[in-house]
């Protein structure tokens, strides 16, 4: 499973937004210039945001965006979902009793996939903006790295 870009620049925009905002709006443009995005793609972004009820903007002068809600009231799976980016490890359509295969049945891993995708979703439903914000995401999935296809025993 992969996550897209969409996915990926709404979570570090909204995490530029949640750090650099103090109360007041934050331009977009800051936004792109400091995560190296493109300012177009972060307006189509903000405003799937501003749709879902996770951003407000701000018109005139010192204009820009704010949060809809505290950092700590946001969880990362509600912005990726509010920019359309579904947390999907099957080929199979969700909802969909059909699978993947030509004669629409399931694949033998199909349930291992799915549950991990429901996993990737709790896990994300539990983590706030403010978790990110403050770097109190655990650090340890680098142990997973860099060996060779298996985890060592502890």
């Amino acid at each position: 499973m992969k996550l897209s870009t969409k996915g990926r620049y709404a979570v570090m925009a909204m995490v530029d937004l949640a750090s650099h905002s103090q109360g007041s709006p934050v331009a977009l443009a800051d936004i792109a210039e400091r995560q190296e995005i493109s300012l177009s793609y972060l307006e189509q972004l903000f405003g799937k945001l501003r749709k879902g009820g996770l951003v407000k903007s701000v018109r005139g002068p010192g204009g820009g965006y704010l949060l809809a809600r505290t950092p700590v009231q946001l969880r990362i799976s509600d912005i990726i979902l509010a920019v359309d980016e579904p947390i999907q490890t099957t080929r199979c359509s969700p909802g969909s009793p059909a699978g993947c295969h030509h004669h629409k049945g399931r694949c033998l891993t199909h349930d291992l996939w799915e549950e991990l995708g429901n996993q990737i979703y709790l896990y994300l439903s539990s983590v706030s903006l403010s978790d990110v914000c403050e770097r109190r995401i655990l650090g340890s999935s680098g142990m997973f790295h860099g060996n060779s296809g298996s985890v060592a025993a502890q």
